[in-house]
């Protein structure tokens, strides 16, 4: 897929924008996989799937898998803290991830039924069908696997090349 580069200029000031939101900065404080958290996470879900959609024949609405990757994980709290929220996490998740965001920002409503279907297949009924919602859901699986087995000791010692990886969309 091309775009041109005024689109890249403009993908690059909302991922910017979004980077350096502080009410998206609170998922710093939110613990992800063995030492990750969900800020770092959502924004390597983020290059990840914008960069295979790059290399995709189809044409992609990438502003809206922006958002839907940045905040499929948006549910701001420690589910392995709080008993309430730590049975049916998987399941429950993607629709508080959706609430909060729309609570703080404009997210689109394409953009939320993505982020609704990205824990496919533990939601099993919930198939992600548009390119977007594929490319989430695989961009979202590969980095979190690659988290799980990436241990936690050197996850805290590459934190700060984390950061300026994902310093930038492209």
């Amino acid at each position: 897929m091309n775009i041109s580069q005024e689109e890249k200029t403009e993908l690059e000031t909302l991922y910017q924008s979004l980077l350096n939101d502080d009410k998206v900065k609170r998922m710093l404080d939110i613990p992800m996989h063995r030492g990750s958290n969900c800020y770092i996470h959502s924004f390597m879900v983020a290059k990840t799937a914008i960069n295979r959609a790059l290399k995709k024949k189809k044409q992609i609405n990438l502003r809206v898998l922006l958002y839907a990757c940045v905040f499929h994980d948006y549910y701001l709290y420690d589910w392995r803290k709080d008993r309430s929220k730590k049975k049916g996490h998987g399941k429950n998740h993607p629709s508080i991830a959706i609430k909060n965001a729309k609570e703080d920002f404009d997210l689109p409503d394409e953009s939320a039924k993505i982020i609704s279907s990205h824990m496919w297949p533990i939601n099993f009924k919930n198939f992600p069908h548009s390119t977007e919602a594929k490319l989430l859901t695989l961009a979202d699986k590969r980095i979190a696997t690659r988290e799980f087995f990436i241990s936690k000791k050197k996850k805290l010692k590459n934190r700060e090349k984390l950061l300026r990886y994902i310093s930038t969309l492209f």
